[in-house]
């Protein structure tokens, strides 16, 4: 599935997994995460996508960005939009697929592989458009959740599909306390 000597990149939706990693009742230790995609190829850049509710004094996601951020992953962030929806329900809103996109778009000449960690379906034609460029294309998600977090469409288009749930005593941790999680799935509502 990898050679040692091709370049990859990792492609995080931030939510997405955080979301996939929750059903499969875990954490994501991110240092690990790079530290095993480092073993497994010539790692160039790791690319972590989320929104920002910047409304509040303190978002949940901060501390994580900033680590991130000072740990070798490229952080791509905006500004989360709030609204409240016809039931007068506060909602969150913050997709960040086209940013996604159009870096994979922009590095795929360099790079011999890239790794999705995402299982929306929206993506299909962005993997597809890898493909014809030379790129190989593996997608992170599960299909061990009901239903399964990954769109059946992006599963076939990939090269190859890695299942979460695998990867779990790689780079999986206990998933911290209730609070914290409530907090993070807050900020995640868009998913």
């Amino acid at each position: 599935m990898f050679y040692r000597d091709e370049r990859l990149a990792l492609f995080i939706d931030g939510a997405n997994l955080y979301a996939a990693a929750r059903a499969l009742g875990f954490d994501i230790d991110y240092k690990l995460l790079r530290t095993e995609f480092m073993r497994r190829g010539k790692l160039l850049r790791a690319f972590y996508y989320t929104a920002l509710l910047e409304t509040d004094e303190y978002s949940p996601i901060r501390p994580l960005v900033d680590w991130l951020n000072y740990n070798g992953f490229a952080m791509v962030t905006k500004p989360a939009k709030e609204f409240t929806d016809s039931t007068g329900r506060r909602k969150i809103k913050g997709n960040m697929d086209i940013e996604l996109a159009v870096n994979a778009m922009e590095i795929a000449p360099h790079v011999d592989h890239i790794v999705l960690f995402s299982g929306d379906g929206d993506f299909r034609p962005l993997v597809e458009s890898l493909q014809r460029q030379g790129v190989r294309v593996s997608v992170v998600s599960t299909i061990r959740t009901s239903p399964p977090m990954i769109a059946d469409e992006l599963r076939r288009q990939s090269d190859n599909f890695i299942e979460l749930d695998e990867l779990r005593e790689v780079i999986g941790r206990p998933p911290r306390g209730e609070a914290a999680a409530a907090a993070q799935a807050a900020a995640d509502e868009d998913q």
